[in-house]
């Protein structure tokens, strides 16, 4: 018995068809980590702890670019930390590197990973057509990252 699903073209896509080089996917995630950096830096004053758009942003990453290109793009992300750029929310002022990872938010840091390729694969699916299937889609990327 197989179970039949379809191939939904993303966001991305539909905006830059793929021609099977690399340029397209890897300046996807360059452009992409540099959103997930941008993201770390604005934080939203709430008590006690202060939140960022990163979590927004993987989700929307994943929806648009997918499970393969979304997650290769949070991994990317991840590896500019780990090699020491002050990319994360903390960074410079908590530490850098995998110092930085390996601390309290090292779970939330994997947990972007598997979000964003949650999301990217529904989105696949066809889950990013419907406002009703897309909130879903990020509400269970949400409770990954939160897991």
């Amino acid at each position: 018995m197989t179970i039949a699903t379809t191939s939904h073209p993303t966001l991305v896509d539909a905006l830059w068809r793929a021609d099977g080089g690399i340029l397209r996917p890897v300046a996807l995630a360059v452009l992409g980590s540099l959103a997930l950096w941008v993201s770390a830096k604005v934080q939203i004053p709430f008590y006690p702890v202060p939140m960022t758009m990163q979590t927004f942003a993987v989700l929307v990453i994943g929806m648009a670019f997918g499970w393969r290109l979304g997650a290769a793009t949070v991994l990317l992300y991840l590896a500019e930390g780990a090699l020491g750029l002050p990319v994360f929310a903390g960074t410079p002022e908590r530490g850098i590197g995998l110092a930085y990872m390996a601390g309290p938010t090292g779970g939330f840091l994997a947990g972007f990973v598997v979000a964003a390729a949650l999301v990217g694969m529904l989105a696949h699916r066809g889950w990013d057509r419907r406002l009703s299937t897309t909130l879903v889609a990020m509400v269970l990327g949400t409770a990954v990252i939160f897991a």
